[in-house]
């Protein structure tokens, strides 16, 4: 069942900003463990000397946490003046 909001979606809502980020930082986490698993599953069932593999997920690990830490301490959800 897809989340509801109760009223419009609007960006200058701090509310459905700070929902919007969480979602999409889970999307990409979603995006990171199929591929990763998937060159992992792979590196583990040929015994590929895949070097390359382990960058790949360390910097793509590295990138996540960096999003997790902007929406969790960087980011202002606060409202938003009109002036």
């Amino acid at each position: 069942m897809p989340p509801r909001w109760p009223r419009q979606p609007d960006r200058k809502d701090p509310a459905y900003r700070r929902l919007d980020d969480r979602m999409n930082f889970a999307i990409h986490v979603a995006i990171f463990a199929a591929i990763n698993s998937g060159i992992w599953f792979v590196y583990n069932l040929k015994q590929a000397s895949w070097s390359w593999s382990v960058w790949v997920t360390g910097i793509w690990a590295g990138l996540l946490l960096i999003h997790l830490i902007y929406i969790v301490a960087i980011a202002d959800y606060s409202v938003e003046s009109n002036g």
